[in-house]
């Protein structure tokens, strides 16, 4: 893993949260983009040489809309930036991690996404990410 990618977070209202996180970060979101597979709007801020990623449901049964539902608005995941998603995912398969999608799919920001259970994880949500090359 090369680095932190990006923290999401969880929010209720897209529209709302990115005005209080412009705010707070003194510069507005440089993105927006749905992402129809996982149900969820996001928009994404600069931080410095971090990203921060607001996720918002777009269906009731989503990911987004379950977790919020169960512990409200806030951190739902750490994302890292990885050279080889699938060289990645056999390796922490072979330690031990729980894969929710073995097969990378197409996420956020032109990346290829796989996720790590929490139960593996000490309860932390990890995403992988792999910048789809063109």
């Amino acid at each position: 893993m090369n680095k932190i990618e990006h923290i999401g977070i969880a929010v209720k209202n897209l529209k709302n949260s990115n005005d209080l996180f412009a705010k707070l970060f003194g510069e507005p979101y440089y993105k927006t983009e749905e992402v129809e597979t996982e149900g969820v709007n996001t928009s994404f801020f600069q931080v410095g040489e971090n990203k921060i990623e607001l996720l918002e449901a777009t269906k009731e049964d989503s990911p987004i809309a379950k977790f919020i539902e169960k512990k409200g608005e806030g951190i739902h995941h750490i994302a890292f930036d990885v050279d080889d998603i699938v060289s990645e995912i056999k390796r922490l398969k072979s330690e031990g991690f729980i894969i929710l999608n073995e097969t990378p799919k197409k996420g956020a920001d032109n990346k290829l996404v796989a996720f790590l259970h929490p139960k593996s994880s000490n309860g932390v949500l990890i995403e992988l990410c792999q910048e789809i090359k063109k």
